[in-house]
């Protein structure tokens, strides 16, 4: 059977061959990872789709392929049955729609790479990759032709054209006498210049993005989360000892941001162009930071259909492969929504910034003991309460503040009162 590239996400249409794991004749299991591929989205590997004898490797190492490239024949004794053959087909159409819709989207970035041509003056091929960035960063046809290629054939791939770059970045030329020549990095003093790594350029590119395309709103409420709180305190060692998993505060919050979901859909929406997109399935993303300091948002699929045991699992082993750099391309995709745990750093609250195409996310500040009003049947007290502030970002084109006030709200009550539907 063809071993093919499979799709990477959203807007993703080809990948680089970073570094097979295995050889012809070597015999695999189902499941066994084969190939390190890297897109410009997440670094990921492949895994073998059955058991069975690598015949052949067709695609190089360092070499750029295209979602659905055959990159390997697999042997293996497994019939595909009818209702397999339709799945495959059903995929292969949907890798089809994400590449025509990505080169919709990126036709003009399409048009200005194909004004440089497809070959340097000595005859080494570009692919469409490299020309893009050659054309983004103004690459001339001359730096090209003195690189040597490290793909097959000598062929320039990704990875070089990043180390030209990186080559030019670390000169700092000398002036002439009598000429002021600019300087790309300069360091005065004891002051240090940190060139941003690969994923921090990608968020930042996506934060400005989000800016620039969302008018960005956000709304502030204060939760007494004491009953929450006690509640799980109360029942997180047997949790521990009864599914042997950690029951953190989490997969609560992300437990009554579903149900508000589903309770309010018009915030679980994306714009295309002048068109609303309602969101059929509740899949949310949680910020979670790394330990290069860097930031990934996993994505639990379908939240509302998982009881609180299995969202305290989904979040558990999301959080702990994405810290290993272990997720997979279609986990950190496809999020309706967003949220982020400011208090996790002891602040209070934030104004988060929306993950596009998404339309709205929640923030979550630090729990703290505060004096409060208690309503009572004797009158109103003060207590010690367990206070916390949401605060719900989104974009004000398709939201209104009276349905966010009302969603951030359902959030507060639900966390006010709150009990899983069932563990």
């Amino acid at each position: 059977m063809n071993l093919i590239i499979p799709a990477m996400g959203e807007g993703v249409i080809e990948a680089t061959i970073n570094k097979w794991l295995v050889k012809a004749g070597t015999e695999v299991k189902e499941d066994d990872p084969l190939v390190e591929v890297a897109t410009d989205k997440v670094d990921s590997e492949i895994p073998a789709p059955s058991s069975g004898i690598i015949l052949e490797i067709k695609a190089a190492e360092g070499t750029v392929v295209k979602i659905g490239d055959t990159i390997a024949i697999l042997e293996n004794n497994v019939v595909v049955q009818p209702e397999e053959t339709l799945k495959i087909e059903k995929e292969v159409e949907r890798i089809r729609e994400t590449i025509d819709a990505d080169r919709k989207e990126k036709k003009e970035e399409f048009i200005v790479t194909r004004e440089m041509k497809s070959r340097t003056p000595s005859g080494k091929f570009l692919s469409p990759l490299v020309r893009n960035i050659a054309v983004q960063e103004g690459i001339s046809y001359t730096d090209l032709d003195k690189t040597t290629g490290t793909g097959m054939d000598g062929r320039i791939t990704r990875d070089d054209i990043l180390r030209i770059l990186d080559e030019r970045n670390k000169k700092i030329p000398e002036p002439a006498i009598g000429e002021n020549k600019k300087i790309p990095r300069i360091a005065e003093g004891d002051d240090e210049v940190i060139e941003m790594d690969r994923v921090r350029k990608l968020i930042a590119e996506h934060m400005v993005m989000s800016k620039r395309t969302s008018p960005h709103v956000t709304s502030f409420i204060d939760a007494d989360v004491t009953r929450m709180v006690n509640w799980r305190n109360s029942i997180k060692d047997k949790f521990l000892a009864a599914e042997g998993q950690k029951l953190t505060l989490t997969p609560v919050f992300i437990d009554a941001v579903a149900r508000a979901l589903h309770d309010f859909p018009m915030i679980n929406v994306s714009v295309d162009g002048n068109n609303i997109i309602k969101k059929k399935n509740i899949n949310i993303g949680m910020a979670t930071a790394l330990p290069d300091g860097n930031l990934i948002v996993p994505v639990i699929k379908n939240a509302n259909e998982k009881n609180l045991t299995g969202l305290a699992r989904a979040v558990n082993d999301l959080a702990e492969r994405a810290r290993n750099n272990k997720l997979k391309p279609d986990e950190i995709t496809g999020g309706t929504f967003t949220v982020t745990n400011f208090g996790t750093y002891n602040n209070l609250s934030g104004t988060p910034i929306i993950n596009q195409p998404q339309s709205a996310i929640l923030g979550i500040g630090a729990i703290r003991k505060k004096p409060a009003v208690v309503e009572t049947p004797d009158g109103d007290v003060i207590g010690i309460r367990q206070i916390m502030i949401l605060s719900l970002s989104y974009d004000h084109r398709i939201i209104d503040g009276a349905l966010a006030g009302k969603f951030i709200n359902r959030i507060k009550e639900i966390l006010e009162n709150y009990t899983p539907d069932q563990l």
